[in-house]
């Protein structure tokens, strides 16, 4: 069928873009370092899209939308932001291109177009975001702000992969101004917790809530919260980020506001945002050799049923009894689709619909209807069970929940497993090497240690869990003292 794809256990890498491209995810573009999102990965991101954008306006938040391009000079203005995404930035010098007259019919930058300013394309908005709440905010009354957009955004990547990093790609930020610190620490907090349900109930991903240190910090924050997930090959994904941003732009774009005693201030900020990387964690986390595994709550379909028939009748006594249970699939709010084209025979609808990972498969075929049953094979477990065409709708809801279930556990129990605690630096380097993972170990603190670690293991410090215990150590390359052990992986 030309679907097979290479397994995880002979080449990772290549079992992940085997299986972003022969599931239909994505593809390859003409532009160098990005990517065609394909209808089918595209309805997937419209649906952890649309469960994202309710869980923000149900925190009261609204969207709006910005410009793609930051002039120069305003990119400038916050000096730590700007120099953090210098080298990743893709430049507008020109308007126009014209005819090359020594040259018919080829293009050419016209000169006399040059910009007055550079544009730089956006790699992240707070520039121009921060430009545009200066005309908004004079008084307290006009706090806070609670603005998301949802975007694309460019960062010249040099090493690209599907989904987890390439040149463009889609995503949300959050853009918030408040009147005070506490505030605004509140505020990145809370979509720090948005982000770890959404991860953890739709995406059936498990992740650790925490800090990151100074050297991972977002450029331009005063403190970056992170959720961490883990994939199966052991390596880390940095799975969203929410960053207190202090006074940091406010003060780089003049934002000041007047509060009750008339005292003038500026503003606090935060930011925050996911993006398609979500794409990539999701197919890392969950999918086997045969294909995607995708959880209930965020699948394009939900629900497959495939007929089994010999000639036209048999072919229309099915189709009679499936566009009844289509109707009281889509009453329970099921996703669901009856593939009754001929263009393919069931074998290959089957091994299809596995790579493309919808959750439940359902074949009716002339003895099934006749005894008024149905084969139901889950894609989690590949499980197969006989039930009744009465109780199909009901059953296959039930069923939904207990799969997404079963991806969470199943992933939870895997990241479990893989978070070890290491207390000498041979320790350290060992289970990198040999089992991957979390490795939670300590660290003296400075971000000279943090860079030698990384240039020695190519692991980095995921995070400082939330919920980190204090105590006493030594560190695993220094020997100097640590108060808490930290998290190490080797990441995307």
């Amino acid at each position: 069928m030309g679907k097979e794809i290479t397994s995880r256990s002979q080449d990772y890498a290549q079992w992940y873009n085997d299986l972003i491209l022969k599931s239909g995810l994505a593809d390859y573009s003409a532009v160098r370092g990005c990517m065609v999102i394909k209808p089918y990965g595209f309805a997937l991101w419209e649906n952890m899209r649309d469960e994202l954008d309710r869980m923000f306006k149900d925190t009261g938040h609204v969207n709006a939308y910005f410009p793609l391009f930051v002039p120069k000079s305003l990119f400038e203005a916050e000096e730590k932001n700007a120099e953090g995404f210098a080298k990743e930035c893709a430049v507008v010098t020109h308007y126009r291109l014209k005819t090359d007259p020594e040259n018919k019919g080829k293009l050419i930058v016209d000169p006399e177009a040059k910009l007055e300013e550079e544009l730089v394309v956006r790699p992240t908005s707070e520039a121009i975001i921060w430009n545009t709440y200066k005309g908004w905010i004079q008084s307290y009354r006009d706090l806070p702000i609670l603005v998301n957009q949802w975007a694309n955004v460019v960062r010249w990547e040099m090493r690209t992969r599907l989904f987890l990093r390439t040149a463009e790609f889609l995503w949300q930020e959050g853009h918030t101004a408040h009147a005070t610190k506490e505030e605004a620490i509140i505020e990145a907090e809370k979509m720090l917790e948005v982000y770890a349900d959404f991860a953890e109930n739709f995406m059936a991903v498990p992740v650790i809530k925490g800090l990151k240190t100074a050297n991972e910090r977002f450029a331009g924050a005063e403190e970056t919260y992170c959720i961490e997930a883990l994939m199966q090959d052991g390596k880390a994904l940095q799975a969203g980020t929410s960053h207190f941003l202090g006074q940091n732009f406010a003060k780089a774009f003049d934002v000041k506001f007047s509060d009750k005693t008339n005292t003038l201030d500026y503003v606090w900020a935060t930011s925050w945002g996911v993006s398609t990387r979500l794409i990539g964690g999701l197919v890392m986390a969950h999918s086997d050799d045969d294909g995607l595994i995708l959880p209930p709550k965020i699948a394009p379909l939900q629900v497959v049923i495939v007929p089994i028939y010999k000639n036209d009748v048999e072919k229309g006594a099915i189709a009679n009894k499936v566009h009844q249970l289509v109707s009281e699939f889509k009453q329970l709010g099921i996703r669901i689709k009856f593939d009754d084209t001929d263009n393919a025979r069931p074998g290959w609808k089957f091994a299809e619909y596995e790579m493309k990972g919808v959750p439940v498969r359902v074949a009716i075929g002339p003895r099934d209807l006749a005894n008024n049953m149905a084969e139901v094979a889950r894609r989690d477990t590949k499980e197969k069970l006989s039930v009744s065409l009465d109780n199909l709708p009901y059953y296959i809801k039930t069923l939904l929940d207990e799969i997404q279930l079963n991806l969470f556990t199943k992933a939870k129990q895997f990241r479990d497993e893989h978070i070890t605690k290491a207390d000498t630096w041979d320790d350290f380097v060992k289970l990198l090497d040999e089992k991957g993972g979390f490795v939670a170990a300590h660290w003296d603190g400075t971000g000279e240690t943090e860079d030698k670690i990384k240039e020695l293991t190519k692991a980095t410090i995921r995070c400082i869990p939330l919920d980190n215990k204090q105590e006493d150590g030594t560190c695993i390359l220094t020997g100097k003292p640590s108060i808490q052990r930290v998290l190490f992986a080797r990441a995307y």
